[in-house]
């Protein structure tokens, strides 16, 4: 049985809604993904990017509070979050496309999610 994603340190039942209709259903998915992966679907998906959102991630991941974030690490990070926006925004909107309708599909359970 997946485990849901609100399992993971600093994500609540927002966060479970927002990768649900990016097509992503358990912990095991974004730990196998990783944050970056992760964090790029969710903006394919149209989520709207929010740094904090991507180092609360990030940070969870690690098991960290979400507020360990400082500094160098954290220029890093958001370094890495631009980079992010900007890939969403080159990636084809045919793609998009196609990650919503997968996400409505699975919520509506006309399609099995991934496992």
């Amino acid at each position: 049985m997946p485990t849901p994603v609100s399992t993971i340190p600093n994500l609540g039942p927002a966060s479970e809604a927002a990768f649900a209709r990016a097509g992503i259903h358990s912990a095991e998915e974004i730990r196998a993904m990783g944050a970056d992966a992760a964090y790029l679907r969710l903006l394919q998906a149209d989520t709207r990017p929010h740094f904090i959102g991507y180092y609360v991630l990030v940070m969870g991941l690690q098991g960290r509070p979400w507020n360990d974030c400082q500094g160098a690490e954290k220029a890093a990070l958001r370094t890495r979050f631009d980079e992010l926006k900007a890939q969403a925004a080159r990636t084809p909107s045919n793609k998009r496309d196609r990650l919503r309708l997968e996400a409505v599909l699975d919520e509506i359970g006309l399609r099995e999610p991934p496992k």
